[in-house]
């Protein structure tokens, strides 16, 4: 079935690519018309830029918005350069508000500032709205398509405003509970709202709703609606007035996003923007590059280290052989405590209060894996060398494991002090850091047992 599904999707790729280069457009627009939009956007991501504005051109206006508003963000305005007014007009009127500000932040200010003014008074002010909020906050994602009610209102009148007020994007199986000045009550289930009697009113009906603040972090607010499984999060202002809600799909996507991001920060890169194969070589580099200068001018620390010790390795040749293992055993472990250390951030296991905790957890770790590694080393080294360079490795096994995983633990706690992303501190300035630390531990060692 899979390789049904591949063969399929790669034959429909080769087709649409070969119409494309030949600029068959009859064809093209009869592949598309067979695919969904679903289908169409995973195709997307292998065309280029002015390709994909071919391809757009050629979708009937429903499709068309379906597929851009399922785009990335910055997919999204990499196209925008690629149409005309009207269609760009067309479409970023038919996306939703978040969806609209997200774009928004990609484009320059004077095209943002231009696309702002074509929306009808009500899409402006719902935009203008979320604009307002800080980009990593809650506000940002909030959707203001949903169903409200009033405590003294019965349930069949809050069934027939459901009627009313529901559209396909306000979808849910709650509607939310207000008194007159916005401000939220609760919920009621929608089940639970039409098997009640027609005349009872809503406020004996009234349950709780997961609800935040506007000016939550997104990421912390996402978790924990997902942790609860809370379908639907009301998201209110400082007075408690309802702003928006939050659906699943859009708290998911969040979650989604971030560990994207975090993934590619701690192998020391920054996250692509756009599909892998629509990105430009010039963006991949920049997205490298950075890290790479950060390691280089850290790893002349390393250098440095050496040098210091160079009469010791050049009187011990024997020294040099374990270099290797030293530096990539206190790199790993360094690296593993960063990594568990900054999941249990972004999970709200661990706090920055919780330093000292960290700390301590992570030396009672570090010397246990030192013990146990150091042990080994110790026992193998000996059966091959002289025992004192046995001593030498197994010590430093010990002291090095010790070192680098409290090093490694309270990086990223340090990082989200500083506001920085905790994964940024995580392993590629640790390696740095650990790689000269382990080297200074090793040699010292050295010329203390070996004189």
């Amino acid at each position: 079935m899979h390789i049904s599904q591949n063969v399929d999707f790669s034959t429909t790729s080769h087709t649409l690519h070969s119409s494309l280069k030949s600029a068959d457009l009859l064809s093209l627009a009869a592949v598309l018309r067979e695919l969904d939009p679903i289908e169409i956007i995973e195709h997307f991501d292998s065309f280029s830029l002015p390709e994909a504005a071919v391809a757009f051109r050629l979708l009937d206006k429903s499709r068309a918005l379906k597929v851009f508003e399922n785009l990335d963000a910055p997919l999204q305005a990499s196209l925008i350069q690629g149409l005309r007014h009207h269609e760009v007009v067309d479409v970023f009127a038919g996306i939703g508000a978040a969806e609209r500000v997200a774009l928004l932040d990609e484009l320059p200010a004077a095209v943002a500032s231009s696309l702002l003014k074509t929306l009808d008074a009500t899409n402006g002010h719902e935009t203008s709205v979320i604009l307002g909020y800080p980009a990593t906050s809650i506000g940002r994602f909030v959707s203001p398509h949903f169903v409200t009610t009033y405590p003294e209102l019965s349930a069949a009148q809050s069934i027939e405003r459901f009627r009313a007020k529901s559209t396909e994007r306000a979808a849910t199986d709650r509607v939310l509970v207000i008194d007159h000045d916005r401000r939220l009550l609760g919920a009621v289930q929608l089940g639970e709202l039409i098997a009640a009697e027609p005349q009872r009113l809503i406020g004996e009906l009234l349950g709780s709703v997961f609800s935040a603040s506007v000016t939550d972090p997104a990421v912390q607010t996402a978790r924990h609606m997902v942790n609860r499984h809370q379908e639907l999060g009301a998201i209110v202002d400082s007075e408690h007035r309802l702003v928006g809600v939050l659906h699943w799909t859009q708290a998911t996507q969040i979650l989604e996003d971030a560990e994207e991001t975090r993934s590619a920060r701690t192998s020391g890169a920054e996250p692509l923007s756009r599909p892998y194969l629509s990105t430009p070589i010039g963006a991949m580099v920049r997205s490298r590059i950075l890290w790479l200068l950060v390691l280089a001018i850290g790893a002349t620390l390393t250098v440095q280290v050496l040098s210091s010790f160079e009469e010791t390795l050049e009187s011990m040749v024997v020294l040099s052989l374990f270099i290797p293992l030293i530096v990539g055993i206190g790199g790993n472990t360094g690296n593993q405590a960063a990594t568990t250390v900054t999941r249990a951030l972004a999970m709200g296991e661990v706090r920055s209060r919780d330093i000292g905790k960290v700390l301590l957890r992570e030396i009672r770790v570090g010397l246990v894996l030192g013990l146990s590694l150091g042990s080994l080393g110790f026992l193998l080294t000996a059966a091959i060398f002289e025992i004192q360079i046995a001593w030498v490795i197994g010590l430093t096994l010990i002291a090095l494991c010790t070192i680098a995983a409290s090093v490694g633990g309270i990086m990223p706690i340090i990082g989200q002090t500083f506001k920085a992303d905790p994964a940024v501190f995580s392993n590629p300035f640790i390696s740095t850091f650990v790689d000269a630390a382990g080297l200074i531990v090793y040699l010292s060692i050295a010329m203390l047992i070996l004189g």
